[in-house]
């Protein structure tokens, strides 16, 4: 199996270089990085860099949790320089483990808002990622659920319903009540919540839109871009009728949820990484990021027309680092609550 992953590893870094990087020559700088996306449209991003720095961009892929366990394993050996997380559990996670390292940047300081960025100055976010709710108007009634805390209404009995509990934007969105709301307010509303829940929970988002627009259930908590790029067809055109029977309520003020980066601890392209980095956060770098996949950049709001007609979003003042310091109290009390 380990052999298998590394061929696997290699081939992702061998087609990036073929496809987007300038011929490489045995002087020419580079930076190695591992990242938890999963966005083709952001290789265009690292193609401009290499352009326009000359810096040769080394890319592996692969999900945000074997990422930071081939880190662990790898320990001084390893190769990464710049590591691309999303999710605030799971940079703050790598963060706490000895995975990332400080760096001192005024521009990355300037370019990413106060609670969008480690204390330490060990990570800074990248794009922005709003938590909404997806509904079935035939089903419920829309204009009676304004915030999370209406999923526990007793009306929607049966007609809830979740991803499951190892996603990290549930944990993180769990972890943003327990900031705003308090635990045992938390308790309560998560109980609530999960007994409206008829159906086995959800491995991912779009099969929750899915089950809304069959009326499955009335209502599911999603990220805004993956109802999106449902509407915009990028899953094809069956995915587009199913996310049109639906709409996109979001809280005010919102739970915003993060993808970000930082520089490696065992980094041996240090320079390299912190200027990727720079350049990544930089308005046109978290632009370049965000426009095509439906995400927010840093400091605007994403102008494609789908996501203008969700509306306007005010963040809520909880940080990044709030939610990671709550990730395990979140998991614990969502296996309390019987969210599977």
């Amino acid at each position: 199996m380990q052999k298998l992953k590394k061929i696997f590893y290699s081939a992702l870094t061998l087609t990036f270089l073929l496809n987007v990087n300038s011929p490489s020559n045995s002087t020419q700088k580079e930076v190695k990085v591992y990242s938890g996306r999963h966005y083709n449209t952001d290789r265009a991003v690292y193609k401009k860099f290499a352009e326009e720095t000359g810096i040769k961009v080394r890319l592996i892929e692969a999900a945000g949790i074997s990422l930071i366990e081939r880190l662990k394993r790898e320990g001084k050996n390893s190769q990464a320089d710049l590591i691309l997380l999303v999710d605030a559990a799971r940079i703050t996670n790598a963060a706490k483990a000895g995975l990332l390292q400080s760096i001192e940047s005024p521009s990355l300081e300037n370019d990413v808002p106060y609670g969008l960025k480690d204390k330490d100055k060990k990570w800074y976010a990248l794009t922005r990622r709003v938590r909404v709710m997806v509904a079935n108007p035939k089903v419920v009634d829309v204009s009676k659920i304004n915030d999370f805390t209406d999923l526990a209404d007793p009306s929607l009995k049966g007609k809830v319903c979740l991803r499951n509990r190892k996603s990290p934007y549930n944990q993180s969105l769990v972890a943003n009540q327990i900031v705003n709301k308090g635990q045992e307010a938390t308790k309560t509303w998560l109980n609530a919540m999960i007994s409206n829940v008829s159906q086995p929970f959800f491995p991912g988002d779009i099969s929750i839109i899915r089950a809304v627009s069959k009326k499955k259930c009335g209502i599911g908590i999603v990220n805004h871009y993956y109802a999106a790029r449902m509407l915009a067809g990028i899953n094809g055109r069956r995915d587009a009728l199913y996310a049109k029977k639906t709409v996109v309520l979001t809280p005010s003020p919102a739970h915003v949820n993060i993808s970000a980066g930082g520089v490696a601890k065992y980094a041996s392209n240090k320079a390299e990484a912190i200027k990727l980095l720079e350049y990544l956060a930089s308005p046109g770098g978290s632009k370049g990021l965000a426009e095509p996949t439906f995400e927010h950049p840093l400091k605007e709001v994403n102008q494609n027309p789908i996501v203008k007609d969700f509306g306007e979003f005010t963040p809520d003042k909880v940080t990044v680092y709030d939610l990671g310091v709550n990730n395990s109290l979140a998991i614990k009390l969502m296996k309390d609550a019987g969210w599977n």
